[in-house]
């Protein structure tokens, strides 16, 4: 998959041409991947840029960095005026994926980092349109597990957390298939490289819960309250792995891959094989929702322009 960069990168509060955004090979997150980031929508209606769930983001964009007391020297509010201005300096109206991240700088090889670590922070964007078929996609069970929180915080959305993802997507590729689904320490089901997982059976909805070692996604959430609006029965528990297997509908949730339908898992049809009733009617509602087509939820959209 190629991107396509917009014009201009945010840069520690000044707008640089993405060409010229450089950083030292002595960069303590090049080395240790200490870096905190964010994946953001925003969507093209013909008449307006949305952003989804800005505020969201920007919030669980700071607490990431908590975790490892890496320092953003910005405030939320900053952060959300830097990604808004940012559209409008690359003039953008197509959909687009926004990318905010803050890094440990020139710091030597010191393992020690504290919040008086030098950091910089960096957002840039690119259009973008779906991640994965929406007509459905094929998943296997990883071989690699999801790591639990005695490891690494399994909410903070830094750049060293991701060498799991990394792994268990290449797993899934070499072996044929579209994505991963990752299991936790324990053998119940976890989530995706980069997205939660869901799935339907008897016309409820079950996902796993956040101790599975899941993240609390924001369009995971976003789902949830969606189903409890329309009425749709969601059961948060842990998930054994062969429920997969006897599931009328899977489908995964994220930033990029919005509301994605898994129609088989290692080879095997996942309820009749094509894209769900509930998984159907959430992908419709999420993208008119999106679309500011429905205005019950347009304040999780902040305007461009």
């Amino acid at each position: 998959m190629k991107f396509l960069f917009s014009k201009y990168v945010w840069f520690d509060g000044k707008f640089v041409l993405t060409n010229k955004a450089k950083v030292p090979v002595t960069t303590h997150a090049i080395h240790y991947g200490t870096s905190i980031f964010e994946g953001i929508r925003a969507y093209w209606n013909s008449e307006n840029l949305h952003i989804f769930r800005l505020k969201e983001h920007v919030k669980r964009f700071r607490n990431s960095g908590k975790f490892y007391d890496i320092t953003l020297n910005f405030s939320d509010k900053q952060i959300e005026n830097a990604i808004i201005n940012l559209c409008k300096k690359n003039k953008i109206k197509k959909s687009c994926y926004i990318r905010p991240f803050y890094f440990v700088g020139d710091y030597g090889i010191n393992l020690h980092v504290t919040k008086k670590a030098p950091t910089h922070v960096s957002i840039f964007s690119f259009h973008f349109g779906d991640l994965f078929n929406k007509k459905g996609i094929t998943a296997t069970i990883s071989k690699w597990r999801k790591f639990s929180d005695m490891s690494t915080p399994t909410q903070a959305k830094m750049g060293g957390n991701y060498l799991n993802s990394i792994l268990a997507t290449q797993d899934a590729k070499q072996k044929g298939f579209d994505e991963a689904i990752l299991l936790d320490q324990h053998g119940n089901v976890s989530e995706a490289p980069g997205e939660n997982i869901f799935l339907v059976k008897n016309n409820q909805v079950i996902t796993p819960p956040l101790s599975s070692s899941a993240l609390d996604g924001i369009t995971r959430k976003s789902i949830i309250t969606i189903l409890k609006d329309m009425n749709i029965k969601i059961v948060i528990r842990k998930i054994r792995k062969n429920e997969l297997n006897l599931a009328d509908e899977v489908f995964l949730s994220g930033t990029a891959a919005e509301i994605t339908p898994v129609i088989k898992i290692n080879k095997r049809k996942i309820g009749a094989g094509k894209v769900g009733n509930i998984t159907k009617l959430l992908m419709t509602t999420y993208s008119n929702i999106v679309m500011n087509k429905n205005k019950k939820y347009s304040k999780w959209l902040t305007r461009v322009y």
